[in-house]
C-alpha cells in the first residue's frame, strides 16, 4: 500500500538541511514514522517535513528547491 507525504504549508521544498549537507533521504531509502525527509522554507522560517508512515521512498513529486502549496504531495512511500 502506498503512502503520500503531504506539504503542511506553502513554500520552497529543500531535500537537504544545508547546501553543503547530504539529502535527508534518497529514493530507495527506508523511512520511518516521524523521520524528516526535507524542509519547507517560507519567509526565512524552516518547517521540517516528516513522514507519517513507514515505507520505502519510491518518488519525490517535488524537485529540490521546488515550490509547494499546502496539500501538495511531496513524496511517495511503498
Amino acid at each position: 500500500m502506498s503512502a503520500q507525504i503531504i506539504a503542511p504549508i506553502p513554500g520552497i521544498f529543500y531535500r537537504r538541511p544545508a547546501p553543503d549537507k547530504p539529502p535527508f533521504v534518497e529514493i530507495g531509502d527506508t523511512v520511518e514514522v516521524g523521520q524528516t525527509i526535507g524542509v519547507i522554507e517560507i519567509m526565512k522560517q524552516f518547517t521540517e517535513v516528516r513522514s507519517d508512515a513507514d515505507g520505502v521512498l519510491t518518488a519525490f513529486n517535488v524537485d529540490d528547491f521546488g515550490m509547494v502549496g499546502p496539500g501538495d504531495v511531496i513524496a511517495t512511500l511503498d
